[in-house]
């Protein structure tokens, strides 16, 4: 077979400069340039310092006296956080700063839907207007490695075209509503277990290749106007002053024009972040306050930097219009057409992984339904330590339910087990609450059980709500493993013994080991901390009304241990401190000096975390090393069979396509994700089995056919050449793959590239 490795021919490099010809996303920021240099040159030195870090904990300083308003951050990926005190992160109080609660990250990444993501932003984008806001901290798009990771409910997913194609259309949504992204964390934040000082060491191509895919997108085609470096560091150096992430790769190579802003306390050094690409430091001016004049005196650095960085905010602060202060927050935040975004986002996040007998949808025959477990009315808006939202409202479970069941069914409730509260961030409570756990590997409750049971013994179908909570999975630490907690194992045994008609639902923000779960449930369900609206999507789904159509967005592994960084040692890590974030916020370390704090940070753990893996992340590792997964990533059921027709394939010098009928071979409506992979049998670069490469979501009546075309830009197929430092192709065979998850392929075809 004929084989050639190109780097770039002479027409495609042609082709190449046309396109750098023409304007990019990213220009938008620079229309402005010369009226900000007129701004400038009218600046003091010190009015331009004033505006390199915080003004309060959520703005940074403008220049009132000339025209220039503050930067207004809006925290929370997944819904506008409420309105803080200035110079901290407790409630201000306010009546109108009730938000509209989206589904969090790996609930959007299910849907598999650019459409829904490009809608979710929008109603991020609406709602940030309302209260002022210029910037949102989000999206939150890093890779999730680890089935423990504290923020893999705030992520999206483990596979880099998914999360890429979700970041592009998140990051679209918010700006064309005027509102900026801050697109988090760059990059390779795949842990909480030492954040602040763990020294991600990952090799260049899987770098390239898995871990800067989703900020690439943003930046490149979505034109984020704003970047976060993560709290780590990447190959030994923290991203706020990494010159290879923020100089070399985003502002050289991606062409990105506007503005780096600091995980808070994530700035190290004044020279560092000055001379390696950071603007803003949130929180503090102790780095870039007045140590940049007094470096600037000395000649170490020089006042044209300092324009250089105040170009690019004051590039941001005139693409989006400030909200004048009587304006803002004159209305209710949450919006009726945000909850209808959350509520689509949440139909088509729920995903079915098993339905033995057809359990469900629950037959028109139901009288009498016993909903087992505090996960169908605990609410999922706020917990633990990060982003919360405030929200307007949020049906649980347990109301979507019995709103749903109507007159002439009884819907039965009973805790089932206690619920595990974590760490507690606030205040202590004045009595312990009898429902409440005291460790997470409390066995079941003697009483709460036999009450469940009996329920379960005396109803015509039992759904049993499970899995995890918002103290559990939490920014600032990653799960010890993926157990259920609090003897939730033994309750649903104990209510399958009673009642074989049970269904599971999960609620949590990633996977859960269901090994003693998975066959004494006929039906299992993935419900997420899935928004404001959850619980009325939810009902929805067990009912019928609507066909379950989510995917899982990350590989739900048999046990802990076949997942990669487990299996090779790679973590957790071997020591472990505090959490750098924790520190800034606790109150006896802000009754310390400045000095005493800095000298705590200094103290953490520096340890490494190797990325020896490579890019074998979730599905690539568990098919390349033919290790078998509880649940693969991509999976979900539906309640109709979809037929894949035959596929006819294509290539070309820019894209790979194809083209098949697809089917929906049941009576109702629903909706098919159909996912194409990619292989290479044969080839001298060392791949994974398979890759994924284009997905669609397609909405089909019952009995319908589609004919559905994919394609896959050739772009898409390269390999960092680490030898050559740059994107390379290798020529030949290419197996198509096309399926309703990764390991449930349904068609195949070959092409030459």
């Amino acid at each position: 077979m004929y084989r050639i490795k190109t780097i770039l021919s002479l027409a495609a490099a042609a082709a190449l400069v046309a396109a750098c010809a023409q304007p990019s996303p990213q220009d938008r920021l620079t229309a402005n340039d010369k009226k900000i240099d007129a701004v400038i040159a009218q600046m003091t030195l010190e009015e331009k310092v004033e505006m390199l870090h915080s003004k309060t904990n959520m703005s940074s300083a403008g220049v009132e006296r000339l025209g220039i308003a503050d930067m207004h951050y809006a925290d929370g990926p997944f819904g506008i956080r409420e309105e803080g005190v200035p110079n901290g992160f407790q409630s201000a109080g306010w009546q109108l700063d009730s938000a509209t609660y989206f589904p969090t990250g790996s609930a959007l990444a299910a849907t598999w839907s650019e459409e829904l993501a490009y809608q979710y932003g929008t109603g991020m984008g609406i709602e940030a207007r309302l209260r002022g806001k210029d910037v949102i901290l989000g999206p939150a798009v890093n890779i999730q490695r680890l089935p423990v990771g504290g923020r893999t409910y705030e992520y999206l997913s483990e596979d880099p075209i998914l999360s890429a194609a979700l970041s592009l259309n998140y990051t679209k949504g918010v700006q064309d509503k005027g509102t900026a992204v801050c697109i988090k964390h760059f990059a390779v934040n795949n842990q909480e277990t030492n954040r602040g000082s763990v020294d991600a060491q990952v090799d260049e191509r899987t770098l390239r290749e898995i871990y800067l895919k989703p900020f690439e997108r943003a930046v490149v085609e979505g034109g984020a106007m704003s970047v976060m470096p993560a709290y780590n560091k990447v190959n030994g150096e923290y991203c706020s002053e990494n010159e290879h992430l923020l100089n070399v790769i985003l502002r050289g190579e991606w062409g990105f024009k506007g503005m780096t802003v600091s995980d808070w306390g994530g700035t190290h050094s004044t020279m560092g972040a000055m001379l390696h690409g950071l603007n803003v430091q949130m929180t503090g001016d102790n780095y870039l306050g007045k140590p940049v004049i007094d470096s600037i005196a000395t000649g170490a650095l020089t006042e044209e930097l300092v324009n250089e960085k105040v170009r690019e905010i004051l590039r941001v602060r005139f693409a989006v219009q400030p909200v004048p202060e009587d304006v803002a927050n004159t209305k209710m935040t949450s919006q009726p057409e945000c909850q209808q975004i959350a509520k689509a986002v949440a139909e088509k996040a729920i995903v079915l992984l098993k339905n033995e007998g057809a359990v469900l949808p629950l037959q028109a025959g139901v009288k009498k339904i016993a909903v087992i477990g505090q996960n169908a009315v605990l609410k999922t808006q706020s917990g633990g330590m990060g982003a919360g939202v405030k929200a307007l409202y949020e049906v649980t479970p347990l109301e979507g339910i019995r709103k749903r069941a109507g007159a002439g069914v009884e819907v039965l409730y009973a805790p089932g087990y206690k619920n595990y509260p974590g760490r507690r961030w606030g205040p202590p409570t004045a009595s312990k609450d009898p429902y409440e756990a005291s460790a997470i590997d409390e066995p079941a409750d003697p009483a709460l059980l036999a009450e469940a049971v009996k329920l379960a013994a005396e109803a015509d179908v039992v759904i049993f709500f499970g899995g995890t909570n918002k103290n559990i999975e939490t920014e600032g630490s990653d799960r010890k493993n993926i157990d259920l907690p609090t003897g939730q194992n033994e309750v649903v045994k104990a209510l399958y013994a009673a009642n074989k008609n049970l269904v599971t639902v999960l609620i949590s923000g990633g996977p859960t080991d269901l090994r003693e779960l998975e066959p004494v449930s006929p039906a299992i369900v993935q419900g997420w901390w899935n928004g404001t609206e959850g619980g009325t999507a939810l009902a929805e789904v067990l009912f019928g009304d609507i066909a379950p159509s989510g995917k899982l967005p990350f590989t739900f592994p048999a046990k802990l241990e076949d997942s990669p960084a487990f299996a090779l040692g790679n973590f957790p890590d071997k020591t472990q401190g505090g959490d750098l974030f924790t520190l800034m916020f606790r109150e006896d370390v802000l009754k310390m000096s400045a000095e005493e704090r800095q000298a705590l940070i200094d103290a953490m753990p520096k340890p490494t975390s190797k990325y020896t893996e490579g890019p074998l992340v979730g599905y690539r590792w568990f098919d390349t090393k033919e290790i078998k997964p509880m649940y693969a990533f991509g999976h979900g059921l539906s309640y109709v069979t979809f037929g894949y027709g035959a596929m006819t394939a294509s290539a070309s010098a820019d894209a790979v396509r194809v083209s098949f009928d697809l089917t929906n071979q049941g009576q109702m409506a629903a909706d098919e994700v159909v996912q194409l992979y990619v292989a290479r049998p044969g080839a001298t670069v060392e791949w994974p089995a398979k890759e994924l490469k284009a997905f669609a979501r397609v909405s089909l009546q019952g009995g319908e056919t589609k004919t559905v075309t994919l394609e896959i830009p050739v772009k898409d197929l390269r390999y960092w050449n680490v030898d050559t430092h740059a994107w390379d192709l290798e020529h030949g065979r290419l197996q198509l793959l096309l399926g309703a998850a990764s390991d449930d392929i349904r068609q195949q075809a070959e092409v030459n590239i």
